[in-house]
């Protein structure tokens, strides 16, 4: 993905082999464990899933764009109120670890606005990697997607 406009990111080196991360992403049984609470499918090019956060009441149409087995997913969604293209690639590396790159862009936001939506993406994706992290490497489970807004507490600006 070539970056000329904003873009949040996040990345961290997962350690299990290119496969085992690529199919956590793919297979709700297994994203559903640190991210969403339910899908309607697993992902597959050219189709479209509806993810949801039920602790949220919040659910996104998710379209994927591109998936490179064991390389590359690219998708669609409106996570923040506008549609986005969300890039996850996945690196080898050393022998069975993997380097995990998140990159979302496309906001047609400015100033202050986008900032602070760039900030909360960026937040969220690294969420999303330090869960999958200890659920792969320690069979954890993280609640950090679901503590990340809990209810009764206002957002801190």
């Amino acid at each position: 993905m070539e970056f000329t406009k904003p873009f949040a990111k996040a990345e961290l080196l997962i350690r299990k082999p290119v496969a085992e991360v690529f199919r956590a992403f793919i297979d709700p049984e297994i994203t559903t464990r640190f991210w969403f609470t339910r899908s309607s499918g697993k992902l597959e090019a050219g189709k479209s899933v509806e993810w949801h956060w039920d602790m949220y009441d919040l659910s996104v149409q998710v379209t994927v764009k591109t998936i490179e087995e064991n390389r590359r997913i690219v998708l669609q969604w409106a996570a923040s109120a506008e549609p986005t293209i969300a890039e996850l690639t996945f690196t080898p590396y050393k022998s069975d670890n993997t380097f995990v790159s998140i990159t979302e862009s496309g906001w047609t936001k400015e100033g202050d606005e986008l900032l602070k939506t760039i900030v909360g993406t960026t937040e969220g994706w690294t969420l999303v990697l330090a869960a999958l992290k200890a659920f792969l490497e320690h069979q954890v489970i993280l609640t950090v997607i679901e503590d990340r807004f809990p209810k009764g507490l206002e957002q801190h600006a």
